[in-house]
């Protein structure tokens, strides 16, 4: 069975950091976009941050840049999203998603990405 796991998340003070990481078991991610999106409670699921299929382009949220950084490592078939300097605003449930050789271009659209993770839960809080 194909799918795609997140895994990463956790509990971390103000100013820390976390790196999540994006999996799939069944097919290899290197021929798809890969973008990140979160969830917080009551509010609906952001774009932050994607990747192209070969790593070479990249895109973030304003609210993100300067912060997080996205890599991937096609070889290890993972995606990761380095999260620094977390604030509390940050806390969400973070989503992996993929698109076949999907452009990283332009805003982080939820339609845009056709295959899903179950999300890991980031909670940034003193």
């Amino acid at each position: 069975q194909s799918q795609i796991v997140e895994s990463g998340g956790g509990l971390v003070q103000p100013g820390g950091s976390l790196r999540l990481s994006c999996s799939a078991s069944g097919f290899t991610l290197e021929s798809y976009a890969i973008g990140w999106f979160r969830q917080a409670p009551g509010k609906e699921r952001e774009g932050v941050s994607c990747i192209s299929h070969t790593g070479g382009n990249t895109n973030y949220a304003d609210s993100v840049k300067g912060r997080f950084t996205i890599s991937r490592d096609n070889a290890k078939n993972t995606v990761y999203l380095q999260m620094n300097s977390l604030k509390p605003e940050d806390t969400a449930v973070y989503y992996c998603a993929a698109r076949l050789f999907g452009v990283v271009t332009g805003p982080i659209l939820v339609s845009k990405y056709d295959y899903w993770g179950q999300g890991t839960q980031v909670t940034v809080s003193s």
